[in-house]
């Protein structure tokens, strides 16, 4: 095999696949799939000017499962040279004749498989040198180093690109694969004053290296939030309004998302078990699914099944309306497969007519606390109790009143879903969930 992760090795991989497939029916299997992956990328990171670690990554694999019957096995390997792919096929079969027939086990169904494959613009490649990264990562701490006298360290600027190759098949016919790219620069800060030392952090994302924010934009980011933390002070415990910046509210989504997974559904381990149909959400807000929007972080023509992805509906106005699922979980609680094997494709979280600037978000709250960043991992997944460490700022009459640090957040999932008051504008794209701030109208805040 080459070793150069180019597009035009689709074919070679595509073949690698159909020999996986080959061999598993000459083995007895009923029904198989396979999928095979290449990756490389660069990772350099500067600390105060100097370079810290330049790291060159490459990867490749092969995954292959097999069903005999109703028995399912699985077999990897990274040697994707023939004679290792007829090894582990070989493996999958043995494991699947040992393993409990499952009556839910097998490919997705047919006529649910992707038969058009959109160009969704996701493969940007950067023809980057380590030198020239070297000093994009220098700019960028260099830029927030120069903001203020009192950033006076740093954790490094560090720049990452990366392109994946992937193709998937299965004995039902469907054969198919995509590249992808995805680059990113970030960079973390120290600052000291007011008998303190802070730090803070900025960063930006994009499938294409020219929709990255500036270097200099992310090194000011940075130290503009560092020193926005200096002379933070703890908050009298009670009850308040919270506002979650974008960044900090897709956890929240990402919270719900994981309730309403298939495999929550069917294990009963989910706050949210059996709401579909029910109201989760004040009746304003909308979660949309868009699979195939240009050059998004989570776009997709299939899934890891090969099931064709399509928009969705997943929340009106609040009401849940359905589960996220693959097949299999899909089987288990006797519904169809959404096409989310793997995960969801591009969430965007609106409320049409009723979305606020951030400031006017503030306004609205009048007293209370915005929250910038989330520490720990306080999370009952089926009961929705959470209680997390926070920052962030005070707010006083609708304006920011002074930082705050060492404080914990608490509340019930479910409860905090429905107190939602107020969306923003100020939409987030970098992340499988776009979404903008997010005002609750009260929790629990624990401080001195």
């Amino acid at each position: 095999m080459s070793n150069e992760l180019d597009s035009q090795r689709l074919p070679e991989l595509e073949r690698i696949v159909a020999q996986a497939l080959d061999a598993a029916r000459h083995q007895g299997a009923t029904q198989a799939e396979a999928s095979v992956g290449l990756q490389q990328g660069l990772t350099v990171t500067v600390r105060l000017g100097e370079v810290d670690t330049i790291e060159y990554h490459r990867d490749r694999g092969m995954a292959v499962t097999v069903y005999v019957g109703q028995r399912k096995g699985s077999a990897s390997t990274a040697d994707l040279r023939a004679e290792a792919v007829l090894a582990s096929v070989a493996k999958a079969c043995s494991i699947a004749r040992y393993t409990a027939e499952d009556p839910c086990a097998g490919l997705a169904d047919a006529d649910r498989l992707a038969r058009e494959f959109p160009d969704l613009d996701i493969d940007h490649p950067w023809a980057l040198t380590p030198d020239e990264a070297v000093e994009r990562a220098r700019e960028c701490e260099a830029a927030g180093r120069a903001v203020d006298a009192r950033i006076n360290n740093s954790e490094g600027a560090t720049l990452t690109t990366h392109r994946a190759l992937r193709v998937y098949g299965n004995t039902h016919g469907f054969l198919a694969g995509f590249p992808s790219t995805s680059h990113s620069l970030s960079c973390a800060l120290l600052a000291e004053g007011e008998g303190q030392m802070q730090r803070d952090y900025w960063h930006t994302v994009a499938r294409r290296a020219e929709d990255l924010e500036s270097g200099v934009a992310v090194g000011r980011r940075a130290a503009q939030r560092t020193l926005a933390r200096l002379g933070a002070r703890r908050v009298d415990t009670g009850r308040m309004p919270v506002l979650f910046a974008p960044e900090i509210a897709r956890s929240l989504y990402g919270h719900f998302l994981g309730a309403v997974r298939g495999g929550s559904q069917y294990r009963h381990s989910s706050f949210l078990l059996g709401a579909a149909g029910q109201q989760v959400f004040p009746s304003f807000l909308q979660m949309s699914e868009r699979p195939h929007l240009p050059r998004a972080l989570a776009s997709a023509p299939f899934d890891l099944e090969g099931v064709a992805t399509r928009d969705r509906e997943l929340v009106r106005d609040g009401v849940l309306d359905g589960y996220i699922c693959g097949s299999y979980s899909a089987r288990r609680l006797g519904i169809a497969t959404t096409g989310n094997a793997g995960g969801i494709h591009n969430l965007l979280v609106r409320a049409p007519g009723s979305e606020r600037t951030a400031d006017e978000l503030l306004r609205q709250m009048g007293n209370g606390l915005l929250v910038t960043e989330l520490m720990g991992h306080g999370v009952n997944p089926v009961t929705g109790d959470y209680s997390r460490g926070a920052s962030g700022f005070l707010v006083s009459n609708g304006t920011l009143a002074g930082a705050v640090h060492e404080i914990t957040i608490a509340g019930n999932l479910r409860d905090m879903y429905r107190q939602i008051v107020g969306i923003g504008n100020d939409v987030d794209v970098q992340g499988a969930i776009r979404c903008g701030s997010l005002l609750i109208d009260a929790m629990t805040v624990a401080g001195s």
